[in-house]
């Protein structure tokens, strides 16, 4: 008798750090259990509790005394469930209404996302609007526009950004936590693997990002990640998805997953006249894909000092009940499940208008090409996700002059850490995606003219004349730029001291 069989194999429900790896069952669903409804129950990423009849059979293509197990499954029920499914009461609905139409109700958010570190305001607003997220979008032509945000948070040692990374996942019914020293290219979005244990042939396996669909992946020590295993992950942050062609399985895997990434400078703390793309190891086509980017300093200050200490401490004392969340992760979860489910709030003409001039006047600051560009198409559309999110946590069907003003007032706070100019004062936006900032380009302009002014007395140019006339063009940089120059095939050395355009 022929029957519909699946077989998934299941794992220990607790987050993966490196060195760890969690115990697994393969189970075979049967009839009724593989049904559509039964296949979206079991889906990669969901918690289920699972009864049946443990079975053992010898091992696949092997003369052995050892045995394989297996749980034939005659019950599945799902524990932990997305957004959609999260059940609501009657009285949570009123409580979530009520708290909508409360005014400080963003601050009461920020008070309580991780109330034990001091500070980062901004931050973990940032962080409340990329819970909510965007609204995705699929036009016309069929190009699909995504409503998740990603962030990127960069730091010096210290500075609480681990903390916030480990907490962040645990209000999100899909959040995954991840560590960069041990997380590969396959291991984030998806890899094909040898069945060897019963039916034999190729498997599918969900990697972390498709695991956390539709919830948040948090990805700590992102830079010391592979530059292969960073690259893996440009499909999944635009569009949501995973394709995999390997052995005989081709197929694409729904990877709408927000993430919250966390890194560390190259020389443990940040240097701010050194661009963003000299200090740590990410690719500038993958730094773009983040919507906002904040720099966490360990700057000594006293007053500063004395009121994180005073922080710590009063966690530690007595009245630690001072520092408790004003709302419980239970009821945030709730209220971001109610809100993503009902709301899709819409730009407004007013709003539209707002944003769009913001975004021409700060273009208009790099007419002529002499200024740098401060802000690209890139950080227009993360305006718009930002908009949509801080409306969603009031329940508002459109998005509000005051959506606005919020989602421009975070972009600018990430702009002015990452992306000013320390020689002109100006926001660079290559500075904040791992481009050549606007001030480095000028310098190399600088060095090429005057290499073209004395080569047209000899082909052979002595580098020390270059770097003399170059000093008193106010370039101090320009052996490392003939350096830069001759590695990428502009320059040669015919003899030593010598350079010599190609």
């Amino acid at each position: 008798k022929m029957i519909d069989a699946r077989l998934i194999v299941i794992e220990e429900p607790f987050e993966l750090t490196e060195g760890e790896r969690p115990s697994q069952v393969t189970i075979l669903l049967k009839q009724g259990l593989v049904t559509p409804e039964g296949r979206r129950i079991s889906e990669p990423g969901n918690r289920l509790k699972i009864t049946g009849v443990l079975v053992d059979m010898p091992k696949a293509k092997a003369y052995s005394v050892k045995l394989d197990f297996f749980l034939d499954a005659n019950h599945v029920q799902p524990t932990e469930i997305g957004w959609s499914k999260m059940e609501l009461t009657k009285d949570d609905v009123e409580q979530i209404k009520k708290l909508a139409a409360d005014q400080n109700i963003y601050k009461l958010f920020v008070e309580s996302l991780a109330p034990s570190i001091y500070g980062l305001e901004e931050i973990k607003e940032s962080i409340i609007l990329q819970l909510f997220g965007g609204v995705p979008r699929i036009l016309k032509d069929g190009t699909k526009l995504r409503g998740d945000i990603h962030l990127l948070l960069l730091g010096d040692p210290s500075s609480g950004k681990s903390q916030l990374l480990k907490l962040v996942p645990t209000i999100v019914p899909r959040g995954k936590y991840v560590s960069g020293k041990g997380a590969t290219a396959s291991g984030l979005t998806a890899t094909v693997s040898k069945d060897e244990q019963f039916m034999g042939g190729w498997v599918l396996e969900a990697g972390a990002m498709v695991l956390a669909h539709k919830g948040l992946l948090s990805i700590d020590e992102f830079e010391k990640m592979s530059t292969e295993d960073q690259v893996a992950m440009h499909e999944a942050l635009e569009q949501g998805s995973v394709s995999i062609a390997k052995a005989s399985i081709v197929a694409t895997l729904p990877a709408q997953t927000s993430v919250l990434a966390g890194g560390n400078p190259k020389f443990s703390r940040f240097d701010p006249y050194l661009p963003i793309a000299k200090q740590i190891t990410i690719p500038d086509t993958l730094l773009s894909r983040f919507d906002l980017k904040f720099m966490l300093k360990d700057i000594p200050q006293v007053d500063t000092d004395t009121k994180i200490t005073e922080h710590v401490l009063r966690s530690r004392e007595e009245d630690y009940e001072n520092i408790k969340p004003k709302l419980d992760a239970q009821f945030i979860r709730k209220y971001i499940a109610y809100a993503r489910e009902h709301c899709q709030p819409r730009l407004t003409k007013e709003v539209g208008k707002m944003l769009k001039n913001f975004y021409v006047e700060q273009r208009k600051r790099a007419e002529g090409g002499q200024a740098p560009i401060p802000i690209t198409l890139r950080q227009f559309e993360a305006l718009i996700r930002l908009s949509e999110a801080s409306a969603k946590i009031q329940l508002s069907d459109t998005v509000r002059k005051e959506d606005a003003e919020r989602a421009i007032r975070l972009m600018k706070f990430s702009l002015r850490q990452l992306g000013t100019d320390p020689e002109s004062g100006m926001i660079d936006i290559d500075r904040t995606e791992g481009s050549m900032p606007a001030s480095e380009r000028s310098h190399i302009r600088v060095v090429l003219d005057i290499i073209g002014q004395l080569s047209e007395k000899k082909k052979e140019v002595l580098v020390k004349e270059i770097v003399e006339k170059a000093l008193k063009e106010g370039v101090n940089n320009s052996e490392e730029i003939i350096d830069k120059l001759k590695r990428e095939g502009m320059l040669f050395e015919p003899s030593p001291g010598h350079v010599q355009k190609i």
